[in-house]
């Protein structure tokens, strides 16, 4: 009986150990997936390029990525689970990001030079860039200054596009199915040597903006947008009030010349 029972003990114990190394590895698992998923994501919005000089004096690496809504949650996604946030972190992290990308009112873009060899001069780095959004084209309306410096390694930095037409005051990614980002080949000697600009596509067909607007983050960022809004139009009402401050004390001078001259 007693041999028995220390048999069942045994088995018992092997039974939960192997149970918790089957957690421990589902645990694990999970999360790599998830990584891995991000990963794989962040990866299919950054394009890259290299090119040689003819002598070999010089290498260029360029990368480009484009700040997609399915980039942005991946790229939130992977630094919470590298950083191991809590859920309010992660919202801070997010809400920080969208504000520094101001998608309200830019495309933004991150680029990311590498030269090696004999040094580059992408000054003045905002007539280099063009981006094309269906038959539109546009010039950057911000961009990092330190592109306009003599490069020689690497650097990188944000670059921003206007998002509506300055015109119409349509939003111009509405519809499109892509977005081309060319940087002039007269940029550096090694792409210049291609004999043409350096092209960037990407398909937008399926990224959808309208998952940036959950969470405490999307209300923060709307909450900061109406305050703005609010603060314009108490500064045009201001402006308004003035002038028909104005309006009025002409109206009663023309009124009192008027009555003294019908007096007369």
């Amino acid at each position: 009986m007693e041999n028995l029972r220390k048999s069942l003990t045994k088995n018992r114990n092997r039974a939960l150990c192997a149970a918790v190394m089957a957690l421990c590895v589902l645990a694990h698992a999970v999360p790599a997936s998830a990584a891995g998923i991000a990963e794989r994501i962040l990866n299919a919005w950054t394009k890259r390029a290299e090119y040689t000089e003819g002598s070999g004096a010089q290498f260029v690496v360029i990368k480009a990525t484009y700040y997609s809504a399915e980039y942005i949650e991946a790229l939130v996604r992977s630094e919470a689970e590298k950083n191991l946030w809590t859920r309010n972190e992660e919202e801070s992290y997010k809400y920080n990001l969208l504000k520094t990308l101001n998608l309200d009112e830019n495309i933004a873009f991150h680029l990311d030079f590498d030269v090696k060899g004999v040094p580059a001069y992408l000054q003045p780095f905002d007539r280099q860039l063009k981006l094309y959004v269906g038959r539109t084209v546009l010039e950057p309306s911000d961009y990092d200054k330190r592109f306009n410096f003599k490069l020689q390694g690497q650097r990188d930095g944000m670059i921003w596009f206007p998002r509506y037409d300055a015109k119409t005051g349509k939003n111009l990614l509405d519809g499109a199915k892509e977005v081309r980002l060319l940087i002039s080949g007269s940029i550096t000697a090694a792409t210049s040597r291609s004999g043409g600009d350096v092209r960037f596509v990407w398909d937008i067909t399926g990224d959808d903006p309208s998952v940036l607007g959950t969470g405490t983050a999307a209300v923060r960022l709307e909450l900061d947008r109406l305050i703005r809004r609010l603060d314009k139009l108490k500064t045009d009402k201001n402006a308004l009030e003035g002038q028909l401050s104005a309006i009025n004390r002409e109206i009663a001078e023309i009124d009192t010349r008027v009555d003294e001259l019908q007096k007369k």
